[in-house]
């Protein structure tokens, strides 16, 4: 019963992203769940379209530079993503064909590529049935099935059995609800302020029945950002995406005031591969 509302709810209500139109390939898929990870949609939705008319197949991602690649990838962030996703590319480009694979053992073997992301390209990119599991998934399954207020740590074997016991065996029609507990958990059962009154399974939800207990078991804790080494890094890579030449060590210093932090953020971009120190002592994205 509870796929039979989540479906009918949201072929009336999804939002309308790009990469659920028509004529989007499993590589557009792949494209938007790597940045979609920990950032809004709104923020995706224009880098994503870029990036696709730009890329429209992997080889041709591939054979950019990755220079160009954290260019495009913009503000983002996490940008090794986008150093994952160029590896995963050209994997797919000289060992799959430049056809993004249907199997979730190929998909898993991508660099970047785990579980979650895996089963999403199948359910989004080839219709086909998975349990597609995320935080805002387990959430709705947490609740409406479990009857508690969140989902609390992740199990990542009990959590795609929870899943996969709401799924319709269609493929097809599975995907589409895959799709809608996503959106559900996105849009209506969030976490802070859930929309119970506008939620289609309110009438099946064992939260509601029990009253809506509050959720009482651990936390992760709350990233911040100003002051940390990620909000460091994002401002010495503007430097660099901004610069058409290598930039002397004096226009990074510039970016950050702390010696000892700006340092050690620096040195963590030339091992992650984000960027690149010259013979001449000047910094620069990768080549």
């Amino acid at each position: 019963m509870l796929d039979g509302l989540v479906l009918d709810w949201f072929r009336a209500h999804a939002r309308d992203l790009p990469w659920r139109r028509p004529g989007t390939t499993p590589w557009g898929v792949l494209v938007s769940e790597f940045m979609l990870q920990q950032t809004p949609v709104a923020r995706v939705e224009p880098i994503w379209l870029d990036w696709m008319t730009r890329w429209p197949t992997p080889s041709a991602f591939a054979a950019a530079s990755r220079a160009d690649v954290l260019r495009a990838w913009g503000k983002l962030g996490y940008p090794r993503r986008a150093l994952r996703l160029h590896a995963a590319a050209a994997v797919i480009a000289t060992e799959h064909g430049d056809a993004v694979p249907s199997d979730v053992d190929a998909l898993e073997a991508l660099p970047g590529v785990g579980s979650y992301t895996a089963r999403a390209v199948l359910a989004f990119g080839y219709g086909r049935r998975a349990p597609v599991v995320d935080t805002n998934v387990r959430r709705v399954v947490a609740r409406a099935v479990h009857g508690a207020g969140d989902a609390g740590p992740a199990r990542t074997r009990a959590d795609l059995a929870d899943v996969d016991a709401l799924l319709p065996d269609d493929d097809a029609t599975a995907a589409v609800v895959s799709a809608g507990l996503m959106e559900l958990g996105a849009v209506v059962c969030t976490a802070r302020a859930p929309r119970c009154g506008d939620c289609p399974v309110i009438a099946v939800c064992a939260w509601q029945a029990a009253g809506r207990p509050a959720y009482d078991g651990p936390r992760k804790p709350a990233q911040g950002f100003a002051g940390t080494d990620r909000q460091v890094r994002g401002r010495l890579l503007d430097v660099l995406r901004a610069a058409t030449d290598p930039v002397e060590r004096a226009a990074l210093d510039a970016a950050w005031s702390d010696a000892a932090q700006r340092d050690r953020c620096l040195h963590s971009l030339l091992v992650d591969g984000l960027a690149e120190q010259h013979d001449d002592g000047r910094f620069a994205l990768p080549a």
